[in-house]
């Protein structure tokens, strides 16, 4: 007679599980059955048998040619043993099946193809062959979930993965009862206390960037109110702010006191920063008084807060740096009138361009307008200087006279007797005396063009941009913005001239250039994301400015009224884009539920990026709603149910004879009453 028990046997660095099996004349004779806990293995080896359980001795994923790419062992097993094992595995393969096993004299082969690799588990012979056909079917399903492509490289990407979920299936060579969802909620291992901790991370270090970038520009400011307490002199022309002034020329009026204009802001101006803040009775800048003793204190904080942004950095913090302006140009306020008279010259460019090519909208608005410290200094008329370009047309505020400009190129009062308005009653912004505009259609007079190349190559989209600068000005600071899919990571940039920073909540992908001039009229960059629609990327936004402008108006002097020398002036000029975008212009698409709901927003978006849309709905007064709300020729609604073959074919037919093409479809349309959608 055999009993049988179970014991386990210690090796060097593994634990084997076996069925221990012997004959019970190995055992004094008693009516008791043994004692295994206290059981002492007897002298005679040969009344024992050892029986391994049955197991999965290894997963692996190999190539048809017997390369390995992937094999988890569940049992010690030698690294040449198990290569050994795989490398004999595809002279046993048969052809012409789809999945099946083979055997040797030692293991079993249970196999699958899949594409043009092998799933491959082997298994000792006395395994429950069910048991492994179950567990093959598994892990064919959980491969395609965590490898990319099922191709040599994909595996070799994803093998820790493929390794992690192998072990959810197969534990010590026995199969879990698991699915392939729950694998992949394991493997994920999602934990809401690790999430909640890396936000409150998130926050102080957010937080602790606005405090350094809020310190910066205080030591930034101090240094330049240091540097013009010691120069004692204006700065340079160029460095004018960004401030805008908006001038109301119809809100302007001449008062009948002896204030001419009556107060500083009689032009009804506005400016939505402090340009002009400081007071005009010379006082000097609280900062410039300072001991010399706080500006040392000051230097050692900014040498912190560097050695604090170098340590982020160090952490894989991606951290885009600001542009730090030369001295007396501060980066939120422009600079304080020191000359008696400033003349402000600011063009806004409007500019959309087309994705496939070609000019959808030129538009330049500019104005100039005039600053006074002093009232002595108030009675003057400005002569100027035009680049004479026929496409800009000139107009004069109403108070000023309309011929001496048009003979003589002068700005000045109609009634000569009243002075213009001066900022020592307020922190005026200026007075308008001219504003220009220009239209075009001329590609040639766009200072940058965009040009944007998707390719979907396999699982990856590859991008390229590349950008043309004309040589009429030298753009500084060019930020180029590009929408892209929302994901996890930030994308891969392969090249690139100049920086590039990843804006995880806005799913925006910035390209810096810090100057483009005649070294670097034109640049390119390329960077990689996961598969997606070349739409997907549009609109592209473009920031910059320039020191340079269309109208390139000039102020040639100041022409005193009273007599005396004519007072300093000072000119600043400056182009910057309000709008300027690379659209969707010339795309047709057709949307389908597009009258409500998702598919009204994206009709929206699409009419918005200049595509042609034809709102396809059964709700006829939403639809002509939204067509009328939208107010432009560039959309259309044609009645369309999608459960009926001829109107889905005259829905195709209206877009194609309206529009000349289609390019993309957007199905949108909810089906009632258990119908389906023609595909």
């Amino acid at each position: 007679m055999y009993v049988g028990g179970v014991v386990i046997l210690k090796g060097s660095n593994t634990r084997r599980i076996a069925f221990l099996t012997f004959s019970s004349s190995s055992f004094p004779s008693s009516s008791s059955p043994p004692d295994f806990l206290n059981f002492a293995m007897p002298s005679d080896s040969s009344a024992f048998r050892f029986r391994f359980v049955k197991v999965v001795l290894a997963a692996s994923i190999i190539s048809k040619s017997g390369k390995v790419l992937v094999s988890r062992q569940f049992v010690d097993m030698s690294r040449i043993r198990i290569e050994g094992l795989l490398a004999a595995f595809p002279k046993l393969v048969g052809t012409g099946k789809q999945h099946t096993y083979v055997e040797t004299e030692n293991v079993r082969y249970v196999y699958q193809p899949i594409e043009a690799l092998f799933l491959v588990l082997v298994t000792n012979k006395q395994s429950n062959i069910l048991e492994d056909l179950e567990t093959l079917r598994l892990l064919s399903k959980l491969a395609p979930e965590y490898a990319m492509s099922l191709d040599e490289e994909g595996i070799c990407r994803t093998a820790f993965e493929l390794i992690f979920a192998f072990d959810e299936v197969i534990s010590l060579g026995h199969k879990e009862n698991v699915t392939v969802a729950q694998v992949r909620q394991y493997c994920e291992m999602e934990s809401h206390e690790e999430k909640l901790h890396k936000l409150v991370m998130q926050s102080k270090i957010n937080e602790t960037k606005d405090v350094m970038k809020r310190k910066a520009s205080e030591i930034d400011k101090s240094k330049i109110d240091r540097g013009r307490a010691d120069k004692g002199g204006f700065m340079s022309l160029q460095s004018m702010g960004s401030g805008k002034i908006d001038s109301a020329f119809s809100e302007m009026s001449i008062s009948s006191s002896g204030s001419g204009f009556g107060s500083g802001s009689g032009f009804g101006l506005s400016t939505d920063i402090d340009s002009f803040s400081t007071k005009t009775k010379g006082r000097p800048p609280s900062s410039a008084t300072a001991p010399p003793k706080g500006l040392g204190m000051q230097l050692g904080k900014s040498q912190r807060t560097n050695q604090f942004l170098e340590s982020l950095k160090a952490e894989g913090e991606v951290i885009l740096e600001d542009v730090q302006p030369k001295a007396g140009q501060p980066k939120s306020a422009a600079p304080p009138l020191t000359d008696p008279v400033t003349l402000n010259v600011e063009e806004k460019l409007n500019v959309t361009l087309k994705r496939d090519g070609g000019l959808s909208n030129f538009d330049v608005q500019g104005t100039l307008s005039l600053q006074i410290l002093n009232q002595e200094d108030a009675y003057i008329q400005v002569q100027i200087e035009t680049g004479g370009n026929p496409g800009i047309l000139f107009k004069t505020h109403p108070n000023m006279n309309k011929e001496l400009f048009s003979n003589n190129n002068i700005l000045a009062l109609k009634d000569t007797s009243r002075p213009f308005p001066t900022g020592q009653t307020g922190d005026a912004g200026g007075v308008g005396l001219l504003r220009w505009r220009m239209q075009t259609s001329d590609e040639s007079m766009v200072p940058l063009t965009i040009n944007c190349w998707p390719t979907v190559s396999g699982n990856e989209t590859y991008v390229n941009i590349e950008y043309e600068a004309s040589e009429m000005f030298d753009l500084r600071n060019v930020v180029i913005s590009v929408p892209l899919p929302a994901a996890r990571e930030a994308p891969r940039v392969n090249q690139i001239e100049g920086e590039w920073r990843y804006d995880a909540r806005n799913s925006m992908l910035e390209w810096s250039i810090l100057l483009v001039d005649n070294s670097n009229r034109s640049g390119s960059m390329e960077f990689v994301v996961p598969p997606a629609d070349p739409s997907v990327f549009f609109p592209i936004s473009v920031r910059f400015a320039a020191t340079e402008t269309f109208s390139d108006l000039k102020v040639l002097n100041i022409i005193p009224l009273q007599g005396g020398a004519a007072p300093k002036f000072s000119q600043r000029t400056q182009l910057v884009t309000e709008n300027y975008q690379v659209v969707l212009e010339g795309k047709v698409a057709l949307i389908t539920g597009g009258a409500a709901g998702i598919g009204e927003e994206a009709v929206r978006l699409f009419a918005a990026n200049g595509a042609f849309v034809v709102v396809a709905d059964i709700q006829d007064e939403l639809g002509h709603q939204l067509v009328a709300s939208i107010g432009s020729d560039r959309v259309s609604y044609c009645r369309c149910d999608v459960r009926d073959e001829n109107q889905v074919e005259n829905t195709v037919n209206f877009t194609l004879e309206k529009y000349g093409g289609l390019d993309i479809l957007f199905s949108n349309a909810a089906i009632a009453n258990g119908s389906t959608a023609l595909t």
